[in-house]
């Protein structure tokens, strides 16, 4: 079993620049693709940003391409979603996932494990 666990959510003003955090245990980090999406009330979970096992790897969302970073350090078992220039409508919940396998997906259902989700709200 794999534990996701978010953190570095919170309030900004829009232009401003938050850092999420996702720890990750029970397996070993390295074998797993790593995704960040996010959701708003009533909407499905969109995807955010995608790194591969060994970082060397990264796909964004259009919407966040050239303002958001994915990164991971295999050594914490931490992956990491730079959001900078952020935007009032970044504000949703953002979720951590790992996918096990090689090649990237932006679809949330072929993620196997998921985080609880932290709140990013960006006021106008």
């Amino acid at each position: 079993q794999v534990q996701l666990i978010e953190s570095g959510g919170g309030l900004v003003q829009a232009g401003g620049s938050l850092r999420l955090s996702c720890a990750v245990s029970g397996r070993t980090f390295r074998d797993y693709a790593m995704g960040w999406f996010r959701q708003d009330p009533g909407k499905e979970r969109a995807f955010v940003a995608w790194i591969s096992r060994s970082g060397g790897s990264t796909s964004y969302a259009d919407s966040v391409k050239g303002r958001f970073t994915i990164s991971r350090d295999n050594a914490k078992d931490t992956v990491y979603l730079q959001m900078n220039s952020l935007k009032p409508e970044d504000t949703a919940v953002y979720y951590c996932a790992a996918d096990n396998s090689a090649y990237f997906s932006g679809i949330a259902h072929d993620y196997e494990y998921w985080g609880q989700g932290t709140q990013v709200t960006v006021s106008s």
